[in-house]
């Protein structure tokens, strides 16, 4: 996997603002469990909450769906917030080790915000992280503010559908020891951006069509909400981002809002 510096971190950027109306967006978190067949001795440590065996591929991806960090071999039954915290990527995000671009205005805006990740509810809220608000606080704002974010996601959930669709062994549990298994996955993942690469990059034409598959994946990890609370300041950042979606709207928002 790359290691982003503060430029490319600044490309990243603008590709997200360029395809997804993202600002100061660097990356899509999320996390994917890969089917294996049950370690012996390992009792329930890899059996996830879906109901099957499986190791967690915690995964950063641009804004074309090129992954920008992996951390392969957590155990399945562990939720991604903790996976996160656990991997070198989330270690060095929350230790401000990322060499992220200083906080820039918001077009438009005179303020400046920091440069930060989109992820579902599962993982935490941030100065760096920004996630869905919870469904039982919605206002109309707010609702609005979920799609425009559910946007930025659609990179990561795309790059895992166009893994699984080309390396159809990760659709059935992999039969080999958990070393090898993340040997495997890591292989995979490169093979992906080598092959997203030569593929192309998304277009304009791949903007509006998440709602059913982010609905599906709030609907999944409501129940297992990361219980780290944020501080004042991601919160007040998060009302901002929301704020500044609802000054510069886009056109089709608002019927993906009802």
């Amino acid at each position: 996997m790359p290691n982003p510096a503060k430029e490319q971190w600044l490309k990243v950027a603008d590709r997200y603002w360029e395809l997804w109306n993202l600002p100061n967006c660097v990356g899509a978190i999320d996390g994917k469990h890969i089917k294996i067949k049950a370690p012996p001795n390992s009792g329930s440590s890899f059996y996830n909450y879906k109901g099957y065996f499986s190791i967690v591929l915690m995964a950063v991806s641009d804004a074309d769906g090129l992954f920008l960090s992996v951390d392969i071999g957590e155990y399945g039954r562990n939720s991604d917030g903790r996976a996160l915290k656990e991997s070198e990527f989330g270690k060095a995000l929350f230790n401000d080790q990322l060499s992220l671009p200083e906080p820039t205005y918001l077009p438009g805006e005179e303020d400046i915000f920091p440069y930060y990740f989109v992820a579902d509810e599962a993982f935490p809220l941030t100065d760096h992280i920004m996630r869905p608000y919870p469904r039982r606080q919605l206002t109309n704002e707010r609702r609005i503010y979920n799609y425009r974010i559910s946007r930025g996601r659609k990179s990561v959930e795309c790059a895992f559908g166009m893994m699984v669709s080309k390396f159809r062994l990760l659709e059935t549990p992999i039969h080999c020891s958990v070393n090898n298994i993340d040997c495997i996955v890591q292989a995979v993942c490169v093979l992906h951006n080598f092959i997203r690469i030569h593929d192309g990059s998304f277009t304009q034409s791949d903007k509006p069509q998440i709602q059913s598959c982010y609905q599906e994946q709030l609907n999944q990890n409501q129940s297992k909400l990361n219980n780290q609370r944020p501080t004042n300041n991601a919160v007040n950042l998060r009302n901002r981002l929301c704020n500044f979606f609802s000054i510069h709207p886009l056109p089709w928002q608002e019927k993906y809002t009802v």
